[in-house]
């Protein structure tokens, strides 16, 4: 599908509101011939011919087309203003749809703020040309062949003299299409990169004042503004061009009219209400010549912005998301890694060889250097990502094979970069289930260890937190998004090193909740730290480096091994004799 069939099938939707607009336009524009002819008849038949009863008649025609074409000009662009509307919100509601089904590569090669300028000043773009380009070019063209079939019936000499204009404009259009297009599309994709730009520093505005770059920005800043700036200047230059030809053209109609209409009526060819007639043609054959350089900027900046949007919305996610009839099924937390290794786009293999087995209710630790795959396993669970090679099964069936939704609603995530929402504590708690009631937010929140400090905010479980939880600390944050994973009652439940920014008090309390959890509702738990604290009473602790699985077992296991873990529990609680290492493990103390 091409971008302007994509665009069209859009706008099909609308065409009874299309077509009636163009009816209302067509209607205005054979009206529009009818006052200039008029004019002639009172200069011949009631001026020349002294026969004034006519001129009351006459008068009030012309009052009544004037009447009657103002309320026909109100009815269409009240009809082209409803369609653009229309027409927007079907595509922008379709474009967010799509964006909400991609998947996470999508998202690692995009700018938000590229894709924010596809659903505002491209979208915009369009809604301009809907609601007054097609109308707007329509209506002009036919005052054009209107007014010259006009000329034709008063004079063929005279309306072929007219006519050597056409050729010349037609010229000068074909020319600045051909050259303004690329410009606009330099000038889109600055735009793009300008408001990606600003986007991106708005929300780190915290980093640039912490490290004092503002004037390091500012310049950052001016680079991006001056592209954007010299982009639309050259765009500017490039139709500035010909704009002033089609103002030479369309003037040149009025010389022609002067001239050889001036000369017909001396002769006595034409008669001098004919003259009349024609000069009040003369602006419907001047208007479209003079505006045509403007439309052709118009619809070269529709098509630019219809292609971008286009481009955005026609990629195809890899993690492809069929839903199994909309199942709503309860899976039992098994998990299984067969073999598996992702590779990234740009072909880096990120993690591979990795082979494990949990049963429900079993909690897994997961340790390891920066960098080594950890969170790259979870995304390889929950199908953010799909595995180059082998399969990641839960409950026998490989991840591919679930009903996507389905599996990720069985999924609980306390994601490591914590986002909330522009919304209250409660909003956010709730919002894997939105349809809970008050007391299982509270009863989650106390499981995270987060209603102690909510309580004590302004208001509650009411207060608004800010874009991205602003206002709140990094352990606050971590527990509402632990709070609000819990609340899922999840059969699995992944918590990506949810409690790094909390203190060791709070850290044992969440795992004391987290044992609780598992005890009730046999739920299968993975836990990515960098804390031995975290992980050591886990059933099965991985260590990863480089992408592989290097060490397992048990933490007295793992201890006795003397590895890496056991070299980062002793950095983590200082050097302790071997001989007194299996005794502090087998106490399960630190």
């Amino acid at each position: 599908m091409t971008p302007m069939k994509w665009f069209y099938s859009f706008l099909k939707k609308y065409q009874g509101l299309m077509i009636l607009g163009l009816f209302l336009t067509t209607v205005i524009a054979a009206l529009s011939i009818v006052n200039p002819y008029i004019s002639g008849v009172i200069i011949d038949d009631v001026i020349g011919a002294g026969n004034y009863d006519l001129l009351p008649k006459l008068v009030l025609a012309m009052l009544a087309v004037t009447l009657l074409t103002g309320a026909l000009r109100f009815a269409y662009q009240v009809v082209f203003e409803t369609a653009s509307q229309g027409v927007l919100y079907d595509m922008r509601d379709k474009v967010y749809r799509k964006l909400l089904l991609e998947d996470f590569a999508f998202y690692n090669r995009k700018r938000t703020g590229d894709l924010m300028s596809r659903q505002t000043g491209d979208m915009e773009a369009i809604r301009h040309f809907v609601a007054m380009c097609i109308y707007t070019i329509y209506q002009n063209v036919l005052f054009f062949i209107f007014a010259l079939l006009m000329v034709f019936t008063v004079n063929v000499p005279l309306a072929l003299m007219m006519l050597t204009v056409l050729p010349f404009t037609l010229w000068n259009t074909y020319n600045q299409a051909t050259k303004v297009r690329p410009a606009f599309q330099r000038n889109r994709n600055c735009f793009s990169s300008l408001n990606a730009f600003v986007q991106e520093n708005i929300s780190g505005n915290r980093v640039v004042k912490a490290f004092a770059k503002e004037d390091f920005e500012i310049e950052k800043f001016n680079a991006e503004n001056d592209k954007f700036r010299d982009a639309q200047v050259n765009a500017s230059k490039i139709w500035s061009k010909y704009i002033p030809n089609f103002e030479i053209l369309s003037n040149a109609l009025t010389v022609v009219l002067m001239l050889c209409g001036g000369y017909m009526v001396i002769r006595g060819e034409i008669t001098l209400g004919d003259m009349v007639k024609v000069n009040g043609y003369l602006w419907m054959l001047n208007n479209p010549l003079r505006m045509a350089g403007w439309w052709v900027n118009d619809v070269q900046n529709f098509a630019t912005s219809v292609e971008k949007i286009y481009n955005t919305y026609s990629e195809e996610p890899k993690v492809i998301t069929p839903r199994v009839g909309g199942i709503h099924e309860k899976l039992k937390g098994d998990v299984e890694f067969k073999d598996v290794a992702y590779q990234a786009e740009d072909h880096v293999e990120i993690v591979k060889d990795i082979s494990f087995h949990v049963k429900p209710g079993q909690t897994v630790g997961i340790i390891g250097t920066t960098g080594s795959g950890k969170s790259t396993l979870m995304n390889l669970l929950c199908r953010f990502y799909d595995a180059t090679s082998g399969q990641v099964l839960i409950d026998g069936q490989d991840v591919r094979r679930h009903d996507l939704y389905n599996l990720r609603d069985n999924i609980g995530m306390a994601m490591q970069d914590v986002f909330l929402f522009s919304d209250t504590i409660e909003g956010n708690i709730a919002y894997g289930r939105p349809d809970c009631d008050f007391e299982a937010v509270r009863h989650a929140a106390i499981m995270a260890d987060a209603n102690h400090f909510i309580k004590e905010l302004p208001d509650g479980y009411d207060t608004i937190v800010g874009e991205r939880g602003v206002g709140l600390s990094g352990g606050q944050k971590q527990r509402i998004s632990l709070a609000r994973a819990l609340l899922k009652d999840p059969a699995i439940l992944i918590l990506d090193d949810t409690t790094s920014a909390v203190d060791m008090e709070t850290e044992s309390y969440i795992q004391k909740q987290l044992k609780n959890i598992q005890e009730e509702k046999d739920c299968t738990v993975f836990v990515i730290a960098y804390r031995i604290s975290s992980i050591k009473d886990a059933d099965l602790i991985l260590v990863m480096d480089h992408g592989r699985i290097i060490e397992r077992g048990t933490h007295e296991e793992l201890l006795r091994q003397g590895g890496y873990y056991a070299s980062t529990f002793h950095n983590q609680y200082g050097e302790i004799p071997y001989d007194l290492l299996a005794e502090h493990a087998g106490k399960g103390g630190n």
